[in-house]
């Protein structure tokens, strides 16, 4: 029996060791003696490789402004636990998770005993989230896919709109080493007759995205195709830029997360509310898509923490993640001295990752966290493409060195992992 949230919270954790087990039998199975939840919302579904969490908060902070309550379901977390799912970005309470956890607990360890096997912790927050919203019944509740799409286990939904962010290298062990492959695994969130909004650019990509959809009587809508923005400019405040929908619309608008990865992730989500405007499905005005749009925001990406040095915490954790982050700094802070906080999980591509940075940091500090994938400071300084590079652990006396060494007018980046950045935030009280 779980009496206390703690105790919840230990248990859901315990089912990490089960790691990643892709397929859908064992949600479904714990769906069918639940009452079948995922029946009773109405959602959107987010999958690609980075953007997802940005892609949800423009949609979620639109979905307010415009007067309705909004359901999310993320991953990771950077604060706490809880804020997996939340609604209006209030996080699920904590004797909430205890009431599902323990109606949970034995059905768990019943299918446990079966050739099904343990369900995953991911798997089991999944069920958590369904029977919550189901509960709750806000107006739309937006889910992000936790890896792939065609066996996540959110992937149990029948959404009213998908959306694919774009498709990059990352956990090629489990969606495969193409981008084929991987588009493959993205477009498998695609459902019969549901209308799929993408970002993708890789032709190839874009080609299977297509053929799913087509193969689904899905109408697909292409960025560059069907809608489009121009970029207006970027500034201290954010970026600026002007969208173009499938219906004529012709919007400038503003963003504070600052990217043109932002701006392209801001559309995608632009592109779906059009739709489901046009459809008279949910009404926004163009004033509520505007406020919406501006006062998005989502922690630990490109997220300044300080100033005087300026100190930014991005989440990004792969090549992607790293080119996108590299080209808001060019951006950002063209002629400013940069200097890099990093730690990575070791089974990353860290070692490409940090050859896309090699040519704009002016010093890198290497170390490591309390995770049990983190790579040690001295694996990745050994591995090290920069010349002015020193590896110190723990991760409190790196960045209390970097922040003695650093000059005013400097600027500090800490990146590598999401994990990390969720670590290291919390030393920051005003944020």
């Amino acid at each position: 029996m779980l009496n206390t949230y703690n105790e919840a919270l230990t248990w859901i954790h315990s089912l990490l060791k089960f790691g990643i087990k892709p397929g859908l039998k064992r949600v479904e199975w714990l769906l069918e003696r639940t009452g079948h939840p995922e029946k009773e919302i109405t959602c959107i579904h987010v999958a690609g490789t980075n953007g997802k969490g940005s892609t949800v908060a423009y949609l979620r902070s639109m979905f307010n402004a415009a007067g309705y309550s909004a359901g999310t379901f993320t991953s990771p977390y950077l604060i706490s636990f809880n804020e997996r799912i939340s609604i209006d970005g209030n996080p699920i309470e904590e004797d909430e998770l205890l009431r599902f956890a323990r109606l949970l607990k034995p059905l768990v360890e019943e299918v446990s005993q079966s050739s099904l096997g343990s369900p995953t912790e991911f798997e089991v927050i999944t069920v958590i989230s369904l029977l919550y919203f189901a509960e709750k019944k806000p107006d739309i509740i937006i889910y992000e896919v936790g890896l792939g799409g065609l066996f996540d286990s959110t992937n149990v939904i029948t959404p009213i709109v998908s959306l694919i962010t774009n498709i990059g290298f990352d956990h090629m062990g489990i969606l495969g080493d193409t981008v084929e492959e991987i588009a493959f695994q993205k477009a498998g969130i695609i459902k019969e007759n549901v209308p799929v909004f993408s970002t993708v650019d890789q032709e190839p990509a874009v080609n299977i995205i297509k053929k799913k959809a087509n193969e689904m009587s899905a109408e697909a809508s292409l960025s560059g195709i069907d809608f489009s923005y121009m970029h207006l400019g970027s500034s201290e405040h954010g970026e600026k830029f002007v969208f173009q929908g499938m219906r004529g619309s012709n919007l400038e608008l503003e963003i504070t997360m600052k990217g043109l990865h932002q701006v392209k992730n801001a559309t995608l989500a632009l592109a779906a509310v059009e739709y489901l405007n046009s459809e008279k499905i949910y009404h926004f005005t163009h004033g509520q898509i505007k406020e919406g749009i501006l006062s998005a925001f989502w922690a630990g990406r490109f997220e300044k923490a300080a100033s005087s040095p300026d100190i930014i915490l991005d989440g990004a954790h792969n090549l992607q993640g790293i080119q996108a982050l590299k080209q808001t700094l060019e951006h950002h802070y063209p002629s400013k001295n940069i200097y890099l906080l990093f730690a990575a999980l070791h089974d990353k591509e860290y070692k490409t990752m940090m050859k896309e940075l090699k040519d704009i940091i002016k010093g890198v500090y290497f170390t490591t966290f309390d995770f049990p994938r983190a790579a040690f400071a001295n694996q990745l300084l050994a591995e090290s493409p920069f010349q002015n590079a020193k590896a110190i652990e723990p991760w409190e006396e790196a960045l209390a060195e970097a922040k003695k060494q650093l000059k005013g007018e400097d600027i500090l980046v800490i990146t590598g992992s999401l994990y990390f950045i969720s670590e290291v935030r919390k030393t920051f009280s005003k944020i």
